[in-house]
């Protein structure tokens, strides 16, 4: 058998044309993105290679088949036969080396179902323990929506109570909470009626929709995973189509659909072309419905259009930041992934609004020597993996923007960790530049690896000041702030005077748009229009609010510079915005969170959350180790004790065996467990070691307190109080 060394090895010497091959066999009709593809077979290479060897073995096979075949239709002779029959069994048997290499190298076969297995086991257990469940489920639900029972509610609620300490308390953020339902021209301003949109396709024959880019998506993973008999050019052209995939326009996923014959997958129907929808919920706000609304598609709008009372209610300082945790709503297409894709959920969006002149951060120094996971784009362009870079480097470095972003970056990191996200399935991934929105200037993902993949649950944005010019535009009202000098400054200012008379005698009913577009035109396209109106008496000029060009004359506007006298600077704020899809996060806390171990008999797996106790719905259960009157009184006792101390808690009198006990409340993630097993002292157990402290009765719910409330450890604890290991843990 080969390894896959040897496999590379042995193509070295061919791996040239190998790679021209793939070059000139996968020209698609896409986005030109030639050195990215390169770089993605480049990043691919064992795979490709893999997938070269599987053919030449495959074809091997068959041939070699074909002559034992003939072989026994000549009536060769026995031993010949024989012969042929053990070389067709040793290429297979390489075959079967080689495919299962490759099922490796692409992350199919069992991996893929070990992760399954592993959802279901998660799914199965947060809807029987009623963490979460689907809504309306007596009337078979509704896609995309779900209700959160009373654990996932403890949790969601200590989720939001650890993002408000940590990020508005520390950084004294302005909290608002602003209506879901949304004026359409807000939306329209912000560009939420035009551009938030998914391209969709129908089943032509029954109407169901589907979201365009995930079927396409589903059948280039479901290639890719489990058909071994592609070729290497086929995988990169594959691999190539998800690359690019978000670059597609309606067209070009409409070919895409058709090339590869993809059908409605519940029917196999063939499909529409695409076309966009709308993922706003629409409404009308009165009876009248003349009002148009929409449900609100994120929480920052709210934030926006109060910047300039929530300026004011600061002082008139920059930099400070807003923040709101609410409802949001998306009507997907196609929900699906549980959590992590549905139609109304959790958004927590701060809004730091910051001079574009100074994005240093006082802070900065505070998260400077964190290292952690990082994937800049450069990295992702040239096929390496995340790494992990100090934070303070990727600032000086320019691979994240400026301080700001970074600091956020960092305290990002650290709440996610604290939550109990697993350090090492979080990354940080730059945006790439196709994926970057036009006006912004760095935006980078926090993405935590689950059972579906790399996840999106965080986005941290420097958004340069887009949002506060387009609402200043549409509704007239200037967000804007200022800095006051000490002393007057000259300043050259550029000055443009649209002469109105002749525009109106040109432009008539449309002068005012002319006018507004010249006023607002930057200090470059004013003086390339100058020097243009110069040498040729007139200028083509492009008016967005006419939708075309219009020649303007050297008589109709002048442009100079002029020196001025300023006490004050007028400017626009940029804002850096970290945006939390609690759901994600939360979803993502229960994988990493779960575990199975045996129990003591050994005879069956017992489920286990292992919930920091920051976030555990329920800290502390209390147990009377058998059902006596003296020891419920006691477990009563205490229950008043850490009612008393904000503790959440179960107390439970049944007479079921404490191993049982136990069990069901290490399923809830519940932490620490007191026993009462006497009425003088009580024992404390740890959920994940099983470890148990004896301490006083009066003492339990201090103890309790000051760990839950991470003034002490449980190695504190344990190193504290006399060791306890008595009956089953």
């Amino acid at each position: 058998m080969r390894s896959l060394f040897a496999l590379i090895s042995s193509s070295a010497s061919s791996g040239h044309h190998l790679f021209s091959l793939l070059g000139s066999r996968c020209s698609l009709t896409l986005p030109a993105h030639q050195a990215f593809r390169r770089r993605l077979v480049l990043m691919d290479a064992s795979e490709q290679i893999l997938r070269q060897a599987f053919a030449e073995k495959q074809s091997a096979v068959e041939a070699q088949g074909h002559a034992v075949r003939a072989l026994k239709a000549t009536g060769a002779a026995k031993p010949e036969i024989d012969a042929a029959i053990e070389s067709l069994n040793g290429l297979k048997l390489e075959k079967a080396s080689i495919e299962r290499q490759l099922q490796a190298a692409i992350g199919g076969g069992d991996g893929s179902l070990n992760r399954e297995t592993f959802r279901q086991a998660v799914v199965n257990t947060l809807e029987r323990r009623l963490f979460y469940i689907p809504s309306f489920k007596i009337y078979r639900g509704v896609a995309g929506l779900y209700d959160y029972g009373p654990p996932g509610c403890a949790v969601k609620s200590n989720v939001l109570a650890f993002w408000r300490q940590h990020f508005v308390l520390e950084e004294n953020m302005l909290e608002v909470d602003c209506p879901c339902v949304t004026p359409e021209v807000v939306l329209k301003a912000s560009g939420h009626v035009d551009k938030f949109t998914d391209l969709m396709v129908k089943d032509e024959k029954t109407g169901t929709c589907y979201r365009a880019d995930h079927l396409l998506k589903d059948f280039c993973n479901e290639k890719l995973q489990k058909d071994l008999s592609i070729s290497p050019e086929k995988a990169a052209e594959l691999r190539h189509v998800l690359a690019v995939l978000d670059d597609l326009s309606s067209e070009q996923l409409g070919a895409k659909i058709k090339e590869y014959g993809i059908t409605a997958p519940d029917t196999k129907n063939p499909l529409s072309d695409p076309y966009p929808f709308n993922l706003m919920f629409q409404t009308s706000i009165g009876p009248s419905g003349l009002s148009p609304g929409y449900m609100r598609p994120e929480t920052a709008q709210g934030i926006f259009v109060n910047f300039k009372d929530l300026y004011y209610y600061n002082g008139n300082k920059l930099p400070f930041a807003a923040a709101q945790i609410g409802q949001a709503f998306r009507n997907e297409i196609s929900p699906r992934q549980g959590l992590l894709r549905v139609r109304e959920f959790t958004l927590a969006e701060i809004e730091h609004f910051v001079d574009p002149e100074n994005k240093s951060h006082p802070k900065f120094s505070e998260v400077a020597n964190l290292e952690f996971l990082m994937f800049p784009r450069e990295e992702q362009m040239s096929g390496h993996s995340a790494k992990r870079i100090p934070l303070g480097e990727a600032v000086s470095r320019g691979i994240v923007n400026n301080e700001t972003l970074g600091y956020f970056i960092g305290r990002v990191y650290l709440f996610l960790t604290r939550l109990g996200i697993d350090k090492d399935r979080l990354r940080f991934r730059q945006h790439l530049a196709n994926e970057m929105a036009h006006y912004a200037a760095d935006c980078w993902d926090a993405e935590i690896e689950c059972s579906y993949g790399w996840i999106e649950c965080v986005g941290i944005a420097d958004r340069s000041a887009y949002d506060l010019r387009a609402h200043s535009e549409k509704s007239g009202v200037a967000l804007v702030a200022q800095e006051k000098f000490l002393e007057p400054r000259e300043v050259e200012k550029l000055v443009i005077n649209p002469v109105k008379k002749e525009l109106g005698l040109a432009f008539k009913g449309n002068q005012r748009m002319v006018v507004e577009a010249l006023e607002a035109m930057n200090e470059k396209e004013a003086l390339e229009m100058k020097a243009t109106l110069e040498s040729k008496e007139e200028s083509a000029f492009y008016v967005c609010t006419l939708g075309k060009n219009v020649t303007i004359k050297k008589n109709m506007v002048t442009i100079s510079k002029e020196i001025k006298k300023e006490h004050q600077r007028v400017f626009t704020p940029s804002v850096i915005e970290p945006s939390f899809g609690i759901g994600r996060i939360i979803f993502c806390l229960f994988e990493h969170s779960f575990y199975t171990r045996p129990s003591k008999a050994g005879d069956e797996q017992l489920n286990v959350f292992r919930f920091p106790p920051l976030v555990a719905p329920i800290k502390c259960t209390v147990f009377p180790l058998v059902q006596q009157q003296q020891y419920e009184e006691v477990a009563k006792v205490i229950s008043q004790s850490l009612t008393t101390a904000g503790i959440s808690h179960k107390i439970d009198i049944t007479g079921t065996s404490i191993g049982k006990r136990y069990a069901r409340t290490d399923e809830l993630g519940v932490p620490f467990a007191i026993t009462v097993d006497s009425t003088s002292s009580v024992t404390i157990r740890e959920r994940d070691s099983k470890d148990q402290v004896r301490v006083n009765v009066g003492e339990a719910a201090s103890v309790v307190k000051e760990v839950t409330d991470g003034r002490q450890t449980w190695v504190d604890v344990w190193s504290t109080f006399p060791h306890h290991s008595a009956g089953p843990a």
